[in-house]
């Protein structure tokens, strides 16, 4: 066996970061350790520091006065200015403006700069504020720096020379996983490779099922791995194939990234624990708001935990500082959450009853761009509608077989209401809906990914499928220009939905008109549905089915060439082994060689 004595996966989590990894230098001889849960150090209060196995994803930034004293600092931290983790959110409830959450879903926002100073969004004047890639590399140098004070520190395996599997979205576009990679790079990991989180989920329960899983699935299962985490939800599905006798995975659909998730309901709970205060006369303002939001998160989770009661306190501070004798008090009822959650985010649908869209304000906050319908079982129609017509070509038409991941889905409820709306599809054949069990919904995606990792290096059941979109890039259609009718724009296929990490291709033969020295725009292009669409397909009518991604504005300097010559230049693509895309133009006749850079900036 070669390579790092540790193989780490990080789940780098909305809500939260978690760590695990396997020591190849223990176990038996004939095997290695199953995947450990790295205990992370962390502030729980001011001079505090616990071992937890979740990082929450929250920077809080302390005033001056806070940092006196080095309470909020870590050993190796000494001034202590980005407080991460557990106490990061509760105080950052307090001081909302202070506190950094999101970070990876602002890395996916394509309407902002995300190498711009954005977050806090609304910090108020002299807080300082960092980028999206700045925050994402916050919480990966904090699992840096805590592994080396810690195991590193006692057998001198720094976290940076190990083999690291980095989990992302199925749903991450090709600028999302770009900045990804440099979000790691700045927390000092290079040596990183991508893996989506539904199949990282998959790895994790093909460990503890690696002898019996055959038994359990089977040729012509499709496999829905349903992830709701507490600010996103993401859908994928496994098809179960069989070759010449051989039983092996094939992701074939990856949904959209939904902005939607634990964070909805709870603030959905939070207003309606408000209006019943308010309707006694007690009118919350915007911090109370918040801070209800926090302890009805607590609530909640223990209402719909295996040991929780029919109902639990929730205390409101009172308005202004130092009024204690204002404390509100009310309680969350189990029949209350069980009600909202369902009827809001997991009601009844037809399989052909998709996300409705309602109309915006043309003005609105900078922000996330948060989904309007909330019903989580319609986004799983739509997806399922778009995914099962186009690119499953064979095996069940809906899936058969669901694998739970996320924290919201810890709760059996809402498993089951789940279970039961993808039931009412399949008709006469829902008593063959089969669900595979978790090995445990928080820490399953980091599990997984290090368990990959150890697939990768000494051979086992890889889940195949390669890149999950297909990729385009538009390109003019030389015509008659026509008075305020815009030039014709067709989308060419460069990356096929499948093509392998370490692959590339070119289009030999396919020639096209570069302008070189003067600005020009390249536009590139996206879809998860168009599956049979192969490199060099141009494709005319594509509004529908592909999506813009970004664009790209620069000048194409080519030395000794008068600006503004058109020079012919091929295309080439390639998915790099870490996941990334790299796209260049070729002009065989002048020896030059673009390389195209995705724009980050909204």
């Amino acid at each position: 066996m070669t390579g790092s004595r540790y193989i780490v996966g990080i789940d780098l989590g909305t809500t939260n970061c978690v760590l695990s990894y396997i020591d190849t230098q223990k176990g038996e001889e004939s095997s290695v350790s199953p995947p450990e849960v790295f205990h992370v150090p962390q502030i729980v209060a001011p001079g505090e520091i616990t071992e937890k196995d979740l990082l929450p994803s929250f920077i809080y930034l302390p005033t001056d006065q806070e940092k006196e004293g080095g309470r909020l600092a870590m050993p190796w931290d000494p001034f202590g200015d980005r407080l991460v983790g557990t106490y990061a959110i509760s105080r950052g409830m307090e001081v909302p403006g202070r506190l950094i959450a999101s970070a990876k879903s602002w890395l996916c926002h394509q309407g902002v700069d995300r190498t711009a100073p954005i977050l806090p969004p609304d910090a108020p004047e002299g807080v300082p504020r960092f980028s999206p890639i700045v925050a994402s590399a916050t919480y990966l140098r904090y699992l840096k720096m805590a592994w080396n004070h810690t195991i590193g520190k006692d057998n001198g395996e720094r976290l940076e020379d190990q083999d690291i599997y980095l989990t992302i979205p199925a749903s991450f576009d090709a600028v999302a996983r770009e900045l990804t990679v440099k979000a790691a790079s700045s927390a000092g990991l290079e040596d990183i490779t991508l893996l989506e989180e539904p199949q990282a989920a998959f790895y994790a329960w093909l460990h503890v099922h690696m002898e019996d899983w055959k038994d359990i699935i089977g040729p012509g299962d499709l496999v829905l791995v349903c992830d709701v985490g507490g600010g996103t939800t993401d859908f994928s599905l496994i098809r179960v194939t069989s070759e010449e006798g051989a039983l092996g995975l094939e992701r074939v659909a990856v949904g959209e990234h939904l902005l939607l998730g634990g964070d909805n309901m709870d603030l959905t709970l939070a207003y309606a624990l408000a209006g019943e205060i308010e309707a006694r006369g007690t009118k919350l303002n915007s911090f109370q708001i918040y801070t209800l939001w926090h302890n009805v998160r607590i609530a909640k989770e223990k209402l719909l935990s295996d040991q929780g009661g029919s109902e639990v306190p929730v205390v409101i501070p009172g308005r202004g500082s130092g009024l204690v004798g204002g404390t509100l008090r009310t309680s969350l009822k189990r029949e209350q959450v069980e009600s909202i959650l369902l009827d809001g985010f997991l009601p009844f649908c037809k399989e052909d009853e998709w996300p409705q869209e309602r109309p915006r304000l043309g003005l609105r906050e900078l922000g996330l761009p948060y989904v309007s319908d909330t019903a989580i079982t319609r986004h799983l129609a739509r997806f399922i509608g778009l995914h099962t017509n186009r690119s499953v070509r064979e095996g069940s038409q809906n899936p058969n077989v669901v694998l739970f991941n996320g924290g919201v889905l810890k709760s059996e409820v809402i498993r089951r209401r789940i279970l039961e709306v993808l039931g009412t599809w399949m008709e006469e054949k829902a008593t063959d809906l089969k669900e595979l069990v978790s090995p445990d919904l928080d820490l399953a995606v980091a599990q997984g990914a290090s368990y990959y990792g150890l697939v990768r290096r000494t051979g086992g059941l890889r889940i195949h499928g390669g890149i999950a979109r297909s990729y385009y890039i538009g390109i003019e259609e030389a015509r008659p220009a026509v008075p305020g009718l815009p030039p014709a724009i067709k989308a060419l296929c460069v990356v096929p939905q499948g093509m392998e990490e370490g692959t590339s291709v070119s289009l030999p033969g396919r020639t096209f008109g570069l302008i070189v020295g003067h600005p020009v725009e390249f536009r590139f292009l996206a879809s998860t549905v168009r599956a049979e669409d192969v490199v060099g397909d141009l494709i005319e009518e594509w509004e529908e089915t592909i999506e813009p991604v970004t664009t790209l504005q620069t000048s194409m300097e080519a030395p000794g060439v008068e600006p503004g010559t058109v020079i012919p230049v091929e295309l080439e693509s390639k998915v790099t082994e870490v996941g990334t895309l790299d796209l260049a133009l070729v002009s065989r006749e002048k020896g030059l060689r673009f390389d195209l850079e995705f724009n980050v900036r909204g």
